[in-house]
């Protein structure tokens, strides 16, 4: 079942594509045995090696190449014949490690000449079908259609999302976000963060790749998550156009405390969209538009934290936000001739919100007021993203070269207005951010189509550079801290090689890597500051990778990976500047961290059926310096702070399933399972503002998981509908536990006007029951909390292809 015809893969689908033969391009060059000359116009036919029946011909050019296209993967004879010259015949085997199979050069005997027979075997897979890559069609997943990416996400096998927009794979947050493959400013580098900038509606499709080849980044432990824009490929001009309206948090999970500002109910979600491509001959001009505007409850917090003293703090934390977001992505691909293309490209991500936020503190137990603390927010991103690739392509179909050059560029201006009741005093504050990213990235990857499978070869360097700029200004009764303002500077270097070889053999399949980079990270801080002073990085490490499988036949495959991998802290991790949103629980990053390192195994299992698939990886990552944020008191108050820190080693063991099946002509069950064993081994650190503070943690292990259930149903006349459940079990952090959670998700779509256009309903957390609770314990406190953030949602939303 290929994958354009598979509704069902909306929240757990491994792309079934991965299951079917791939269509391949053979080639190769026919010469003269004695003088090795080619030899042109030699006829070649291939035949099916069972049933002898006719697959596919071609003749040689004048210089002796052939190519023959699509042949998909099986045995096959393959007969040259050419007057004067003796037949030849050669038993082949097309597999499924790439789209190219290069069967060299072919050598013909005059009839003089007594003939040899020779057996070649050549095999090739897509890489989708080598289980470290699952795909997703976003058009498919009717219940997060109108939503952002990050939404979406929340329904594929193994991600998880928390109340922050944190998005973890199989447990890890450690996950890294490509752009069409490309790390970009506005997603982050090494790292995640943007998602939320776009919606669902703008994107093709969603890769997870857990196990990265060395041909990738060594960064993102988790694995990583390529987002694919969509590009119409048809002649002339086509394009489509759409507009999605919603409704949120329409039911209140938990009134407020009194005295508070209302809560953003009945909240507008507004998504028009267009995107336009035109392709004539050598040209494909694309364009794509997007708007996303919603109000939105951001939180609503109840936080209690209870020390050993006895005293106990009450806090609600509601906010607010008005957010508008403009992507505008355009370019051109240009093909000169057959052996060179290139692609001029950009995107323009626009994006500001304002936040209104209240925090009311009480005693617990008197529920006498301690703090009321105001503010309003306005921060603007503005990012670019420029790239131009160049391929060459040698005559040999698939042997290509291929160079770009990228340039992301991100502004952030923020500004923070406070007011502190406290004790009968009020006072205002003011903080200021202003920050600049500038990242310059130059990559080349060259691949070699081979007899048996491929060698790709490439290099990467990267320039980056990101200075920032706090300022406080402190009123009366003021709680900032002057002496954590100031200027700081993020500079990184990276260059980098791989290699990477793809063989099969028979049944077999070899993919073995070696990437090695060098990285240097210098985090200036200002001299003046009052705790942290400049710090860096630099490490030269090996990144090896391994994946080698066995095709026990055409509906089963089996898969063993390995791959070392790094997480750097990312500038907001060293941020030496704290965040004030909630003055009581302040928020600090460190410029002494490393990184993190894992190693990582994995045995997957695919089977496949008619009308459905099974699908079993087992997996296993152990990581040191382990990447964390652990919170501790400040002495002699109850106030807290939470500062970024390398918290030891952590084990992440566990096992994924997905089962997906049609059940009957109308309907079909996919089931994701993802159960694992959480271990975080035992650590002590200081916490270094605003006084040293020791904190120590004894291993804690944890078996926990999620499941999701998503059920479609198929109906006459186009008509679709799509339930989905999700369930989360509770699970371990560094320093506490986080409870579980559970929501419904539902959509109806159906195609009309011919097929042109779409009509499509939906609604998330549709019982209104997500919500997020955790539990921190420190050296002398307990924290718990309970987030009632908006999470219920309802689209409608129509959309046109013309």
């Amino acid at each position: 079942m290929k994958l354009k015809n598979t509704i069902a893969i909306i929240v757990f689908l491994i792309t079934s594509a991965s299951l079917q033969a791939q269509n391949v391009v053979v080639s190769g060059m026919v010469k003269d045995l004695k003088n090795k000359e080619p030899l042109p116009y030699v006829n070649i036919l291939v035949k099916n090696l069972h049933d002898n029946s006719f697959v596919a011909g071609t003749v040689t050019d004048e210089s002796g190449l052939f190519k023959l296209s699509p042949i998909k993967s099986g045995q096959y004879y393959v007969n040259y014949s050419y007057v004067g010259y003796k037949p030849k015949v050669e038993k082949i085997e097309i597999g499924r490690l790439s789209a190219f199979l290069d069967l060299g050069t072919i050598f013909l005997e005059e009839l003089a000449e007594e003939l040899a027979e020779v057996t070649v075997s050549g095999s090739r897979e897509e890489v989708a079908s080598a289980l470290d890559k699952k795909t997703f069609s976003l058009e498919d997943n009717i219940s997060q259609l109108g939503g952002s990416v990050l939404q979406a996400l929340q329904n594929l096998p193994g991600i998880t999302i928390d109340q922050n927009g944190t998005v973890f794979l199989r447990g890890s947050d450690q996950v890294a976000i490509l752009l069409d493959g490309k790390q970009t400013a506005i997603t982050g580098i090494g790292a995640q963060s943007g998602l939320e900038n776009f919606p669902a509606s703008s994107i093709e499709k969603i890769e997870i790749i857990n196990n990265p080849s060395s041909k990738y980044d060594a960064t993102g432990n988790a694995g990583i998550i390529n987002i694919i824009f969509k590009k119409e490929k048809e002649a002339g001009w086509n394009g489509k156009a759409g507009m999605i309206a919603g409704i949120g948090n329409l039911i209140e999970k938990r009134a407020s405390i009194p005295g508070l500002r209302d809560q953003y109910r009945f909240t507008p979600k507004l998504n028009p969209s267009l995107s336009l491509n035109y392709k004539q001959d050598k040209i494909n001009f694309f364009f794509q538009g997007d708007i996303l505007w919603h109000q939105q409850m951001m939180k609503s917090e109840f936080t209690d934290r209870i020390f050993e003293d006895g005293t106990a703090i009450r806090q609600q934390y509601i906010e607010n936000r008005t957010q508008p977001i403009y992507n505008l992505r355009t370019g051109l691909d240009w093909n000169p001739n057959e052996n060179n293309s290139f692609t001029f490209s950009g995107l323009f991500n626009y994006r500001e919100y304002t936040d209104l936020g209240d925090i009311l503190y009480q005693n617990a137990l008197t529920n006498q007021q301690q703090r009321f603390w105001r503010y309003f927010e306005n921060e603007v991103n503005q990012t670019l993203f420029a790239t131009i690739t160049h391929t060459y392509k040698f005559r040999q179909p698939g042997h290509q070269l291929t160079s770009s050059f990228n340039y992301s560029f991100r502004r952030k201006d923020e500004v923070f207005y406070f007011t502190n009741e406290e004790l009968d005093v009020t006072g205002t504050d003011t903080t200021a951010l202003i920050a600049d990213e500038n990242i310059f990235d130059l990559t080349m990857d060259y691949i070699k189509p081979l007899r048996s499978g491929r060698m790709e070869l490439g290099t990467k360097q990267r320039a980056r550079v990101f200075p920032n700029l706090i300022t406080f200004s402190p009123g009366d009764n003021s709680i900032l801290d002057p002496g954590l303002a100031g200027s700081a500077e993020y500079q990184e270097w990276l260059s980098a090689v791989y290699g990477n070889y793809i063989y099969e053999k028979n049944k077999w399949e070899l993919e073995a890597g070696l990437r090695v980079e060098f990285v240097k990270v210098n985090y200036l801080v200002d001299p003046n500051h009052a705790v942290f002073e400049s710090a860096g990085i630099d490490y030269f490490e090996p990144f090896p990778s391994l994946r080698a499988s066995y095709n026990i036949n055409g509906l089963s495959n089996f898969t063993i990976f390995y791959n070392r991998r790094v997480d750097r802290p990312e500038e907001k991790n060293l941020r030496a500047f704290p965040s004030y949103a909630d003055p009581e629980i302040l928020s600090i990053g460190n410029p002494t961290l490393i990184p993190q390192f894992t190693q990582s195994v994995e045995a997957g299992y695919k089977k496949s059926n008619e009308g459905g698939y099974f699908y079993g990886a087992f997996y296993h990552r152990a990581s040191t310096n382990l990447l964390t944020r652990i919170t501790t008191e400040i002495p002699n108050s109850t106030r807290l702070v939470t500062i970024d820190h390398n918290a030891g080693k952590g084990w992440n063991t566990g096992l994924e399933l997905v089962i997906s099946q049609k059940l009957g002509d109308l309907f079909t069950l996919n089931t994701n399972a993802n159960i694992y064993q959480n271990r975080i081994g035992a650590f002590a650190l200081n916490n270094a503002y605003p006084s040293d503070i020791n904190f120590i943690r004894d291993e804690e292990s944890n078996i926990t998981g999620n499941i999701k259930v998503n059920g479609l149903f198929k109906l006459p006349k186009s008509l679709n509908i799509q339930i989905s459940a999700i369930y989360l079990a509770p699970d371990i952090v560094p320093q506490g536990r986080i409870l579980s959670r559970y929501h419904l998700d539902g959509g109806v779509n159906k195609k009309i006007q011919d097929g042109n256009g779409e009509l499509f309903l939906n609604a998330t957390d549709i019982f209104n029951t997500l919500v997020i609770r955790y539990r921190l314990e420190g050296n002398e406190f307990t924290l718990n909390s309970n987030d009632y953030f908006e999470t219920q949602v309802f689209r409608l939303g129509y959309s046109y292809r013309f």
